[in-house]
């Protein structure tokens, strides 16, 4: 997409603080970290998410994901990663143009990626689920 932000940074319109680079996908510094080291993995392509990228292009983004995050481990000795993926506003995906997260984590790094569990009864789940299937 000629507008996208990100299309311009995965294709070297914008500059950005990359840290790694393939043929499918740019990885760059996020500017606005959770953590020290934060990383986005960008397809140099545009989807706009998750259920619009392909399987083979959407197994590639995990896997240069992994790549990256071995790499912020050695480099920067963090103690855990997150990989992070929103699909949709309600999500908090921001950029409309499928996009990992990669977060080093750190301990007592003051991130809290995560969520609330709830407790749903045992009739609840098996409604969702025959929701679900059928």
């Amino acid at each position: 997409m000629s507008d996208c932000i990100f299309c311009k940074i995965a294709n070297g319109e914008i500059p950005s603080n990359t840290i790694y680079e393939n043929e499918d996908f740019r990885v760059i510094l996020d500017n606005g970290p959770a953590t020290k080291g934060h990383a986005l993995v960008l397809p140099k392509k545009h989807y706009a998410d998750l259920f619009e990228i392909p399987d083979d292009v959407l197994a590639k983004a995990v896997q240069t994901g992994k790549v990256v995050a071995s790499m912020l481990k050695e480099k920067l000795k963090c103690d855990g990663v997150n990989l992070v993926q929103n699909n949709g506003s309600a999500a908090g995906q921001t950029v409309m143009h499928y996009h990992l997260h990669v977060i080093p984590r750190y301990e007592n790094d003051g991130q809290h990626i995560l969520w609330k569990p709830t407790s749903p009864s045992a009739e609840e789940l098996v409604e969702v689920k025959n929701t679900i299937i059928g």
